[in-house]
């Protein structure tokens, strides 16, 4: 079981810093925050540590640059501002490191690069070699060009998703609270700090649900939610506040320090199920019946076009598939063997009558158990 005192011997971090946190009340980036996060993480990297950032902040520079006092809500407006922002971020984070003799890198990515599989691999290839340098990499969305990856909060998401992809040990997600507490300590006096517990606690959401606050689209949820995703590839996070003296090292360190959420002991997923999991773009859905969502869950075999009562949309071979149960409650998600289309004519069939209809060559699964993930 992961507790603080394991927390020094974690090689591999992934440091989420918020817009809240990094920008001066709309006046551009916090720059003696920023420069003390970057001592901490430069003596972090000094002591062995390797240590990736996905950081916050693009666009709230980009509208000081161009001398927008209100946020857009205009997309080509966000867009262009996270174009022109991101380029003093990294200018920003390059100059701090500079004065610790550290060299950073920008990587920008969007969906596309982590559901894609070749590309994910190569995010992979290339973060870690830059590690293996000594290169702290500064990871952001590709806001200038996404269509809709601008809303704040989603760098909680990239941060878990960045965590995966590396195998990291551990998250952090730097925010402008001191952690998750079993109340809003803002309207109940009595709320508690949660010391520790494990990310998929039932009870973490609905405590996160009376939370509010500028921390964007979720809040504390998303958060949560980011956690319960670095929990399934066997990483730690860290919910802390940014502006606590010598967080980062502090929390390295194994002190307590903000809110511990861990991993439950062997849920640890494949790297491949984790990338699988970390597609966000259900191209359709498959209602499977009772027998299917008991193979699924009991048994934890592959999906079978026999198991299929009903299809809906329009996906292609390799995309992502949601599978629910007659409930209609949603049971796993995996990548599909067939097309919708000739799903629609396969479903219900045994794999002798698939067989003897296209050949033996042609999938027994409409979903391989490899390739499959329960929700």
């Amino acid at each position: 079981m992961i507790t603080r005192e394991r927390l020094p011997g974690a090689k591999r971090w992934v440091v989420k810093i918020g817009s809240a946190l990094l920008t001066d009340d709309g006046r551009g980036l916090a720059a003696a925050r920023l420069h003390e996060w970057t001592r901490q993480l430069a003596a972090l990297v000094e002591q062995g540590h390797e240590i990736v950032i996905v950081s916050s902040g693009a666009v709230a520079e980009g509208m000081s640059r161009l001398g927008w006092a209100a946020r857009p809500t205009a997309l080509r407006e966000l867009q262009a501002a996270a174009s022109v922002g991101q380029a003093g971020l990294v200018e920003a984070y390059s100059r701090c490191f500079a004065t610790y003799g550290r060299q950073t890198a920008q990587v920008l990515l969007t969906h596309d690069d982590v559901s894609d599989r070749a590309r994910y691999l190569n995010a992979r290839r290339t973060l870690s070699t830059l590690l293996g340098l000594g290169v702290v990499p500064i990871v952001n969305e590709n806001d200038a060009i996404a269509i809709d990856e601008i809303r704040v909060g989603d760098n909680d998401t990239l941060g878990a998703l960045v965590a995966n992809l590396l195998d990291a040990d551990g998250l952090i997600l730097l925010t402008d609270q001191c952690g998750l507490y079993n109340a809003d300590p803002r309207v109940d006096a009595g709320a508690e700090l949660i010391v520790q517990r494990e990310a998929y606690d039932d009870a973490l959401l609905k405590m996160a649900g009376d939370s509010h606050g500028n921390l964007g689209r979720g809040g504390m949820q998303t958060k949560i939610r980011a956690a319960r995703q670095a929990a399934d590839a066997g990483a730690f996070t860290v919910i802390a506040h940014g502006t606590t003296p010598d967080v980062l090292t502090r929390i390295v360190a194994g002190e307590t320090v903000g809110t511990l959420l861990i991993p439950k002991p062997g849920r640890r997923r494949a790297a491949r199920k984790n990338w699988i999991a970390g597609q966000r773009r259900v191209r359709g859905r498959v209602q499977i019946d009772a027998g299917a969502v008991n193979v699924l869950q009991v048994s934890g075999r592959s999906l079978l076009p026999i198991g299929v009562t009903a299809v809906e949309g329009e996906f292609r071979r390799g995309d992502l598939v949601a599978c629910v149960g007659p409930d209609g409650a949603e049971v796993a998600q995996g990548l599909a063997n067939y097309d919708a289309r000739d799903l629609r004519d396969l479903m219900g069939q045994s794999s002798d009558q698939i067989a003897a209809r296209l050949g033996s060559g042609v999938d027994r699964e409409f979903i391989h158990r490899d390739n499959l993930v329960m929700t």
